[in-house]
């Protein structure tokens, strides 16, 4: 019966180009049959809700417009469409724009289903298919109903009055993925992983992105003595002062090995910011506790296998080669040369005079309270809101908030400085007694800058969970704007201990932003 599932899939296979789709082709034994159920929410030409059934070794499919619902009174559409591989339930990522389906797919919920016809197949070839969900957003007793079956095989999906139903219950009021609790947009702007259809389904998913240091290498990391040999994400490493502390704090300071841990750990969280783009850094050799000197020149002992970038306009004397972030070997190695703080250009290097960016820093003064510096962010949330643009905020890990705002590289940086000006004059007339514009601070009588200067070639802010050189090594972190409601908030509130907890629990707020992008209104290029 192993050739039962192949020949359902025919009508599958023969829609894709399984050398340009992320999707996987099938074509293998599903093993022993099985009642999974999976729910896609996909964005193709059209938005809807890939509703799926394990049945006979393939996903049996409908497409559901509206998205299925718990709400009894509610009739949705659902069209019966090309049955799927068992290896599809799992998949996540973006099918190419130009292919069958193009867009992107989350698993927008899944579990097991049972169904109440004693021959599920028949019930569904007779018209009506009867049957219990446990999902983790489904629940209870469906039916589908069979309604036309000419060229458009279409079908109603119904909850039954049960237990489990809840009037007006609406699929897009839940919008994360149950697999990674992250948003269509967030996915398509960085997916995971991708399904290669010209290689055999078990072996089709490949990883995207960066890798982390695994569980083994962190180990062996914290097993080496004061200096040693480290091997992380395929690169060896020449390690050394490997327990020399560089953050004074309270419990127990924190050493190189510390922060290596950290770059090796939160690396593929910080690389989408880094990777491409020309990096700044500030190094602190000796720690804290002692001066620190800013480095953008690639030193000559530098491995080969480092990526760098090189200013054919550099005039002498200036940084001519310049490092590029990306892959965790890179921020290790960085780590072990002392660059605590990482800033990378606004711009990419394959187009160094068009901003991807726009920042807006506010600096507080010494008489800025941390509420007043609040409350001037949710003026910029407001400014971006009349515009139409999204952006979001980050503590800067000292005393500060920026907004950061991903554009389309359409303008120059004299255009988006101009912008970003305007912008930041308009919030300072809203609480002139906040703001100052004098350019030092001590002409300022302590009131904070809305320092819209930084939109300049090769003029940067912190990396978003790049460390501050601070005691206790605080973090300048992405946040969501609720977050700004938060009473326990503060400028320096995460540190390097906590800031991998708080990503495994809430995720990155930036990513929404990636890839994301906006032109700013009446700017052209």
């Amino acid at each position: 019966m192993a050739d039962v599932p192949a020949r359902k899939l025919r009508r599958y296979q023969e829609m894709r180009d399984f050398d340009r789709t992320a999707e996987p082709a099938g074509g293998e034994p599903a093993g022993p049959a099985g009642h999974r159920f999976v729910v896609q929410r996909h964005r193709a030409r059209r938005l809807h809700y890939d509703f799926r059934l394990e049945l006979g070794g393939v996903l049996v499919s409908w497409a559901v417009p509206k998205g299925p619902t718990l709400d009894p009174k509610a009739r949705r559409l659902a069209v019966h469409v090309e049955d799927h591989p068992i290896e599809y339930a799992g998949f996540e990522g973006v099918i190419p724009h130009g292919e069958y389906g193009g867009g992107d797919v989350i698993v927008w919920d899944r579990g097991e289903w049972r169904p109440v016809d004693a021959d599920p197949a028949k019930a569904i070839e007779d018209g009506t298919l009867h049957f219990d969900l446990d999902g983790e957003k489904l629940a209870g007793r469906f039916v589908l109903v069979r309604t036309n079956r000419g060229e458009r095989d279409q079908w109603f999906l119904l909850h039954k009055q049960d237990e489990h139903a809840r009037a007006g219950w609406d699929a897009e009021d839940h919008p994360r993925s149950v697999k990674s609790g992250r948003t269509s947009d967030e996915v398509a702007a960085a997916p995971d992983a991708l399904w290669h259809g010209d290689r055999p389904a078990g072996e089709a998913e490949e990883a995207v992105g960066f890798a982390a240091a695994t569980d083994d290498e962190l180990a062996a990391l914290d097993a080496l003595g004061a200096k040693g040999k480290w091997s992380v994400a395929g690169r060896e490493l020449a390690l050394t002062n490997l327990d020399k502390v560089l953050f004074p704090a309270p419990r127990r300071p924190l050493t190189k090995r510390d922060l290596i841990r950290y770059y090796a750990t939160a690396g593929p969280v910080m690389l989408p910011y880094l990777a491409g783009r020309p990096l700044n850094t500030q190094r602190f050799p000796q720690g804290v506790t002692e001066p620190g000197f800013w480095q953008k020149e690639v030193p000559r002992h530098a491995p080969g296998w480092l990526t760098t970038w090189r200013n054919e306009r550099a005039e002498p004397g200036e940084s001519q080669r310049y490092v590029v972030a990306d892959s965790v070997a890179t921020l290790a190695w960085l780590a072990n040369y002392g660059a605590l703080e990482l800033h990378a250009w606004t711009s990419r290097a394959a187009d160094v005079d068009h901003p991807t960016w726009v920042l807006f820093d506010i600096d507080p003064g010494p008489e800025t309270s941390f509420a007043e510096v609040v409350e001037l962010a949710r003026l910029h949330r407001t400014a971006l809101e009349h515009f139409g643009l999204t952006g979001r905020p980050k503590v800067t890990g000292q005393r500060g908030i920026q907004v950061w705002v991903p554009i389309a590289p359409h303008c120059t940086y004299e255009q988006t400085r101009a912008w970003a000006e305007t912008v930041s004059r308009t919030i300072g007339r809203v609480l002139p007694d906040l703001v100052s514009w004098a350019w030092t601070k001590d002409k300022r009588r302590g009131r904070a800058r809305l320092d819209y200067t930084q939109n300049v070639l090769n003029k940067t802010l912190v990396a978003p969970y790049s460390v501050r050189p601070r005691p206790g090594a605080p973090v300048s972190v992405p946040l969501d704007w609720d977050e700004l409601d938060d009473p326990e908030l503060a400028p320096d509130r995460w540190t390097i201990r906590d800031v991998p907890a708080r990503l495994a629990e809430r995720g990155d707020p930036f990513a929404a932003l990636l890839g994301l992008e906006q032109r700013l209104p009446g700017l052209d290029r």
